[in-house]
């Protein structure tokens, strides 16, 4: 399903133009008009999904191979020191755009990229027992 007035459905469905790495008809890949860095990759389904709770396994599967394959072109077209990925849920978590997309960000050690959080502290008991809450749920 495709929904009207979402800027990734626009884009991944050529209702809007963009600078278009890879195309399937499942995904297509763009370059961030807005990047971090140079090469900066969008990997964005054609269907409209709105976060990774509605992404399927299958194509959760598909979609990290192929961002696979993209961060080694990526690296051997830039030679780039580092690279992250980055996926955002929910506007708590920084979505901003509510159409899954993955970020590709290529990283050079003089960049001002700045992706960074404050840890938290936790005690090994309450590590434990966040893990076991986890784990009984699987």
């Amino acid at each position: 399903m495709v929904k009207q007035n979402c800027l990734f459905c626009n884009v991944a469905n050529n209702s809007m133009e963009s600078a278009t790495i890879f195309e399937n008809s499942e995904f297509k890949v763009v370059l961030d008009p807005f990047p971090a860095s140079k090469g900066h990759t969008l990997i964005i389904p054609k269907e409209h999904i709105e976060n990774i709770y509605e992404l399927d396994t299958e194509s959760a599967s598909r979609l990290f191979a192929l961002a696979t394959h993209i961060a080694k072109v990526l690296k051997n077209t830039y030679d780039c020191d580092g690279l992250n990925v980055l996926q955002n849920n929910g506007a708590a978590a920084g979505q901003t755009v509510f159409h899954y997309h993955m970020h590709l960000i290529p990283r050079y050690s003089d960049d001002k990229v700045n992706i960074n959080w404050e840890t938290v502290k936790f005690e090994k008991e309450q590590l434990q027992e966040m893990a076991s809450e986890i784990a009984s749920k699987l």
